[in-house]
């Protein structure tokens, strides 16, 4: 660009259209990385509602991963003040770890209830939910509400 000259509004709105697609992926990259530890969180509520314990291999189990495989990411739960280990005792979450699961649980729940709503088979719509509910934003999660509150309704 020449010195003194301003871009084409044509050039400004590529830039814009450039910069919020580049934000939408930075989005989507921080979604998987947080969706690992929804996961986790999620599960390991779940173990300690129903059997008041969560072991690193009944979590390796249910998330079909190899041990060292969910022992790295309790350690990365654990670092980011999600969760405790008490030696012969397993892993437990911190109330950071419980706010965690329960908003993944809720997302989980809602995506499900849409999918259902659509016709989704139920085995499908809960398969497709764990994918889903990690990736949709606060303004999708809304209008899932919204719609979900008019099927009750209506």
């Amino acid at each position: 660009m020449v010195p003194g000259h301003s871009r084409t509004p044509e050039a400004q709105a590529g830039a814009t259209a450039e910069a919020a697609r580049a934000h939408r992926f930075s989005q989507a990259r921080a979604a998987r990385s947080t969706a690992t530890l929804e996961d986790y969180t999620e599960l390991i509520a779940e173990l300690l509602a129903t059997y008041g314990e969560a072991r690193t291999a009944d979590i390796a189990r249910r998330l079909g991963v190899a041990h060292p495989t969910a022992s790295k990411t309790i350690a990365r739960l654990k670092r980011e003040g999600l969760a405790v280990a008490r030696p012969y005792r397993g892993i437990f979450l911190t109330e950071a770890g419980r706010a965690m699961a329960e908003r993944a649980r809720a997302r989980h729940r809602l995506v499900v209830e849409v999918l259902l709503a659509l016709g989704v088979p139920p085995e499908s719509a809960e398969a497709d939910a764990e994918g889903i509910e990690h990736y949709v934003s606060e303004e999708t999660l809304k209008a899932f509400e919204r719609f979900v509150r008019q099927q009750k309704s209506g």
